[in-house]
């Protein structure tokens, strides 16, 4: 439903100068709140409280504050990044409801993951993405995971000396992930409007020239909600092709709305010339191309020495993943039930992505096509058109608590894991991440708060 009556103020790329900023944020209650809780306060002894909260759980975390735990069937949460996990979606295949549970699921099972699931994924990955090609992927080239998280943390604590290489926005968990650990120094890549956001072959060239030797991306991109496509994905891996470790978080890559919702993933794994030899991880699972985050079972593709190390380190790190729920993965994979699988995912959530659209733009926002999401299930939602009161995400944030509305502030995406930079000077504080992963009602229910935000 149109607003007309909203008074909205010209769209610009500028930002508010610093002290107009700061004066703004001194009366901003949720301003003073994020501030205080990434001050690094310690009431008890030994505990860094900011080391516990990524940006998820922290609006999660305010939510609670304003009832949400008291009824959260009244609430619209647009802020968790997790996908309708019902079997309502037409064309997808029923998940199983109950597991077998023999003796011998009692048993530790391996770090690196069952043999049988491993072979699994290995075989997805040359049907989907090696198909006619001599190199191809094994049972050894797979490392099952407890969740993306526990994989890329796998990663992080096998890494060598070396600089990482990483983009803003990103995913928020990342910056709790890179902070862990004293092997590699972090740099931050802004990414630019000019590009869309998304990361291109100079740059990495650029990145790779002035010594950063591993890099990490998630693409689709998370929460720009834009892929980077062949031919510009094996540019950037033929720059990096003996000169850089790729890291290429590809949770999203089901949700691929640029081939016409025919199942098409995107995968690094196209471009691979040689699987022993491209430096290449590929983080992927069960949790969002298959809807099923509460079964924490995902993977890591890449050569057999990587591989090696990240089985050897889950025995000190997690302790591996959940043998039954392993167990039952192995059959969901096979290539054309997959296939099928993605089709309908994306098909379901390109028709939810275009309502999204549709509805903020009746309201008055303007969402240029180039950020339009190609990919994923994310929207990032520039705030600036707004009035003053509720142009940046925090105070969004704010507002639309009071509407039972969960988004994520922009800011948590500008990953900061040195704590080096002061965010209130990101260009990301003027946007929020709004998810359309939930069911259709929820949607509904959501926008309508969002629009009631404005009127008021």
């Amino acid at each position: 439903m149109a607003v007309p009556s909203f008074p909205f103020t010209q769209q610009t790329s500028e930002q508010p100068t610093r002290a107009e900023s700061t004066t703004h944020q001194s009366n901003s209650t949720i301003h003073l709140a994020f501030r205080t809780a990434h001050e690094g306060h310690k009431p008890h002894a030994g505990l860094d409280p900011t080391r516990a909260s990524t940006g998820v759980v922290w609006t999660s975390e305010r939510a609670y504050e304003h009832g949400y735990l008291d009824s959260p069937e009244t609430w619209s949460n647009l802020g968790q990044g997790a996908p309708e996990a019902e079997d309502s979606i037409p064309g997808s295949f029923p998940r199983p409801t109950s597991l077998p549970l023999p003796v011998s699921s009692r048993e530790y099972g391996p770090t690196a993951g069952i043999k049988p699931l491993r072979a699994a994924v290995a075989n997805l990955y040359n049907a989907h993405h090696r198909a006619g090609k001599e190199s191809q992927y094994t049972w050894e080239n797979v490392c099952i995971v407890p969740g993306g998280r526990a994989g890329l943390i796998r990663i992080a604590a096998v890494l060598g000396q070396a600089y990482l290489g990483f983009f803003v926005p990103d995913y928020t968990a990342y910056s709790e992930m890179l902070s862990l650990f004293r092997n590699f120094g972090t740099i931050p890549v802004p990414l630019e409007r000019e590009d869309n956001y998304s990361i291109h072959s100079s740059l990495i060239a650029s990145e790779i020239a002035r010594g950063t030797s591993v890099i990490l991306t998630s693409n689709p991109r998370n929460p720009t909600g834009r892929v980077t496509t062949n031919p510009e994905l094996a540019k950037i891996q033929d720059i990096c092709r003996e000169r850089a470790t790729l890291i290429m978080d590809e949770f999203y890559g089901g949700y691929n709305y640029t081939t016409d919702c025919d199942g098409t993933v995107i995968s690094a794994a196209d471009n691979i010339c040689d699987v022993e030899k491209d430096d290449v991880l590929i983080v992927d699972g069960l949790t969002k191309r298959f809807r099923l985050p509460g079964w924490r079972v995902a993977w890591i593709v890449g050569p057999k020495a990587w591989i090696k190390a990240l089985g050897s380190c889950g025995s000190y790190l997690d302790g591996g993943t959940n043998v039954p729920f392993q167990e039952a993965a192995v059959a969901m994979l096979d290539p054309p039930l997959v296939r099928n699988e993605m089709r309908a995912l994306q098909r379901h959530f390109r028709d939810k992505r275009d309502y999204v659209i549709k509805r903020l733009r009746d309201m008055g926002f303007e969402i240029e096509e180039r950020f339009v999401p190609n990919s994923t299930f994310y929207l990032w939602l520039d705030l600036r058109c707004l009035p003053e009161k509720i142009n940046d995400g925090l105070n969004f944030f704010q507002a639309c608590l009071e509407e039972k509305v969960i988004v994520v502030p922009g800011i948590f995406f500008d990953l900061n894991p040195s704590k080096r930079r002061d965010l209130f000077d990101s260009p990301c504080h003027h946007f929020v991440r709004l998810s359309y992963g939930p069911r259709m009602e929820i949607l509904e229910k959501g926008l309508d708060g969002i629009e009631r935000v404005l009127k008021r």
